[in-house]
């Protein structure tokens, strides 16, 4: 079991690798909770035991601090415990926890060898290589070929209060670029869509360090505190643990980006893809199969495009030459040889022509709020 680990899904070239998921959590309870700790795990583990995919779980406390525990559970594969983990029904049975536990960090591992007594298995799961990544399991965000570290937040508001959402996410002041000797701030894109935000961020080093700089600048905090009334899913900025929490769940990594040599003012759009439900990620492989494509085109109008993905949510970042409406195929990622394949993963169906394709724009398009790079030092 797992208490604030909600899952950013990734997607790279790593094989896929059948087998149990080891899964372990490291936890700091506070002094004088001990007790209510126990009673919470006591009624938590009878929970978890009814979820399909779970196999078993310990409880271990350290002998050298014994503030220090450790929870290990075993699971049948990847999949369950990453659908179960990122649910509503785990974030319920968690609850009694958060009052005990002062941190926590949780880490997956696949199991590929056991021994017991003098016999020894091997599983089918074959050991991934540096850089690989199993397709249902968070990765590191790593800078891509140009050195910029791509990464999205997704959350939504409650419907009626879009416009004002809207606006106080646009009226704070841009932080300082810098951040260290390596790190910098370089831009970020805001959309939004019915009552669904998207902000994406691009950095020059370690995206960590640069989303705790910009956490702790107070017109940013001030615009996350004024914005949570209008939230649909409640968070405390003042708790670690609730922060956490909601900042996990609303992750939304970058999974491909292409670029183009082009020169020319480009404008920054993003899409927000209506997928058939289990299709993500190979509606994400084959838009990036597509602006691959798009890129090689020294005529077109593609200069840059990032795919975004957690489970079914698919929003595709892209800065074109020209009027999307004006080459609505490159503009929504259908310009190549997949775009068949492209349309096949999509809940609404659409035709191939370009008045066809330009209603899809308009279905998949998303308004702009605020697209700024960070202020100079």
């Amino acid at each position: 079991m797992t208490l604030l680990s909600a899952p950013e899904e990734t997607t790279t070239a790593g094989r896929p690798t059948p087998g149990r998921l080891r899964v372990i959590l490291m936890l700091e309870v506070y002094d004088g909770a001990q007790d209510r700790f126990l009673e919470a795990y006591e009624l938590l583990r009878y929970q978890v035991s009814a979820v399909p995919g779970h196999i078993s779980d310990q409880l271990c406390q350290s002998i050298d601090d014994p503030s220090r525990w450790l929870i290990t559970s075993e699971w049948e594969s990847a999949e369950p415990f990453l659908a179960w983990v990122d649910s509503p029904a785990h974030r319920e049975m968690v609850k009694p926890m958060h009052g005990c536990v002062r941190d926590n960090r949780s880490l997956r591992y696949t199991v590929l060898r056991e021994t017991h007594g003098t016999t020894a298995t091997d599983t089918d799961a074959p050991p991934l290589r540096p850089g690989e990544h199993h397709p249902a399991v968070p990765g590191t965000p790593r800078p891509g070929p140009d050195g910029v570290v791509r990464h999205a937040l997704s959350f939504t508001v409650k419907p009626g209060s879009e416009a004002r959402a809207a606006e106080l996410l646009a009226g704070y002041r841009s932080p300082q670029a810098r951040v260290d000797d390596t790190t910098r701030l370089l831009r970020t894109s805001l959309f939004i869509r019915g009552n669904r935000i998207v902000r994406c961020v691009e950095v020059a080093g370690d995206l960590v360090a640069a989303l705790r700089h910009v956490a702790r600048q107070p017109e940013v905090r001030a615009v996350e505190e004024a914005i949570n009334p209008y939230l649909e899913e409640d968070r405390d900025l003042d708790d670690p643990l609730s922060a956490r929490d909601f900042f996990q769940r609303a992750a939304l990594p970058a999974v491909h980006h292409h670029a183009a040599l082009k020169t020319g003012q480009a404008g920054r759009h993003a899409y927000l893809y209506p997928v058939r439900p289990g299709a993500g990620a190979a509606l994400a492989e084959l838009l990036a199969e597509e602006d691959e494509h798009a890129a090689a085109d020294p005529g077109g109008p593609l200069v840059r495009a990032t795919v975004y993905r957690s489970g079914d949510l698919v929003v595709r970042l892209v800065d074109l030459l020209g009027d999307p409406a004006d080459d609505p195929a490159t503009a929504l990622g259908l310009s190549g040889p997949r775009a068949a394949a492209v349309l096949g993963k999509l809940s609404e169906p659409a035709e191939r022509t370009f008045d066809g394709l330009r209603r899809l724009l308009d279905a998949c398009a998303t308004t702009p709020v605020t697209d700024r790079t960070s202020a100079e030092d």
